[in-house]
């Protein structure tokens, strides 16, 4: 292989800015490119020998795998591309990091900190033993479901062994500073650090997530040593070359709570001033052989040009398929930390967002609040605010996590209102009600559709 011909191809089925920003600086350094995703990808097994469609000479997965039902689907896919090719992220390592109990045995077994937790099979082993963690603690599904799958528990109620069909652990809770939640994401590539932020939770919140309106500062240069050591050595443990290790402090010291194998880059980069996309493409170069110039890697690094490829494949042409049908009124499963319960549920497609009854948000356990919407209807010009929650619904064996708002429906005949989050994966037969199979047809309900307040942050 000619190391000035080197073509690195990013795996990514999905538009994420960082996979735009991975190929844009590759091809900044003059390297070839190529997006591996469905349009333009095939493996052709002939005489013998295996060929990858397109040609590559690295690939850098980026399969974002917590957010598909099926997580095993991509990693085959991964793992018969990296029998090819040379493989940043391979998936032996994707798949501990993806599951966050795998991550914390492979972190303890280097002796690296992280808090104590309990995973159970069974819901009355996971009950049994849940007083050592206080009053309470933070409870999260192993795989993450649509982004969502944490929750701060009060453990004087039973938690679930399950959330739907995945399996979900108990974590200490640990917080250094008991007025204002704080963490540390640092940037691991190739065994070095190349940006940290500190990350603050807003006021009455516990995680410090951007999107709910946590802020962020700069660390990289006054990150303790100590830190730094920790998370090179968390990502050398799960086996990536490249991940965003989240850091807590607690009262006795430091402790890794995840390694992120595909972690966003905007954050970052709006807290530093520094891109890890191009130290991803320069580590994916060294790997099949080539050099590059570091000066030209740490300049292209204080931009993130996240703007279409010039590899970005054209759309395939495939025939539309047709969307599942579900009725006016539809069984659904709801899921919280407390188990499953099966509800009539009303499609409403004027909705923005699906709605609960908060007695069956509090029954289930679908806390906790993580913000406050407006909502408006037709006798409320000026509308009114909602509380909203993480919430677990499931529609003919298909479960999808989504922000929920929370609302007296007592009054109503049903405790669920499907709005478009979920309606938007089907196709509404007003015709069709499961509870006229008992002869039963509830009248109208006034339904309030919400709309998000002006000028809230993603």
């Amino acid at each position: 292989m000619n190391g000035e011909n080197i073509t690195v191809g990013v795996l990514s089925l999905h538009n994420s800015k960082e996979t735009k920003a991975i190929l844009n600086a590759a091809d900044e350094m003059g390297y070839g490119t190529e997006w591996i995703r469905s349009e333009n990808t095939a493996v052709d097994v002939r005489d013998g020998e295996a060929i990858l469609e397109p040609d590559v000479d690295v690939i850098v997965n980026r399969l974002l795998l917590s957010k598909v039902e099926q997580p095993a689907e991509g990693l085959g896919l991964a793992d018969t591309l990296a029998h090819l090719w040379p493989t940043l992220n391979p998936p032996s390592a994707t798949l501990t990091a993806l599951h966050k109990f795998a991550t914390a045995t492979a972190l303890t077994a280097r002796d690296i900190p992280v808090p104590d937790a309990l995973m159970a099979l069974s819901t009355d082993r996971l009950n049994a033993d849940r007083e050592r963690f206080g009053d309470g603690a933070v409870y999260k599904t192993a795989i993450g479901t649509h982004g969502g799958g944490t929750w701060k528990v009060d453990l004087s109620d039973p938690v679930n062994a399950k959330v739907g069909a995945r399996q979900a652990f108990v974590q200490q809770f640990l917080a250094r500073d008991s007025d204002r939640h704080r963490d540390l994401r640092v940037y691991v590539v190739g065994g070095e650090i190349v940006g940290a932020m500190n990350r603050y939770a807003s006021e009455g919140e516990w995680r410090t997530n951007v999107a709910l309106g946590g802020s962020t500062e700069d660390a990289t240069d006054t990150l303790p040593a100590e830190v730094r050591e920790i998370a090179m050595d968390a990502a050398a443990a799960v086996g990536l070359d490249y991940a965003g290790v989240d850091i807590v402090e607690g009262t006795d010291g430091w402790y890794v709570l995840e390694v992120n194998p595909t972690a966003g880059f905007k954050g970052l980069f709006r807290a530093t001033g520094i891109s890890p996309a191009p130290h991803i493409a320069a580590l994916a170069v060294e790997r099949a052989g080539g050099s590059v110039d570091r000066d030209q890697v740490d300049r292209l690094s204080a931009t993130l040009d996240d703007s279409p490829p010039a590899c970005t494949p054209a759309p395939a042409s495939t025939e539309p398929t047709e969307p599942v049908v579900i009725g006016y009124v539809e069984e659904v499963s709801v899921t919280g930390t407390r188990g499953t319960r099966t509800v009539l549920a009303k499609s409403d497609t004027g909705a923005t967002r699906t709605s609960i009854d908060t007695g069956l948000a509090t029954e289930m356990g679908t806390g906790p609040i993580k913000d406050i919407v407006k909502v408006r209807s037709g006798s409320l010009k000026s509308g009114r605010a909602r509380p909203v929650v993480d919430l677990v619904v499931g529609v003919g064996g298909t479960q999808h996590t989504v922000t929920a708002s929370l609302e007296d429906r007592d009054h109503m005949e049903y405790p669920l209102l499907l709005g478009r989050d979920i309606l938007q994966h089907y196709r509404v037969d007003v015709n069709r009600r499961v509870d006229e199979r008992n002869g039963d047809r509830a009248g109208p309900e006034e339904e309030e559709e919400e709309r998000e307040p002006k000028g809230r942050a993603e």
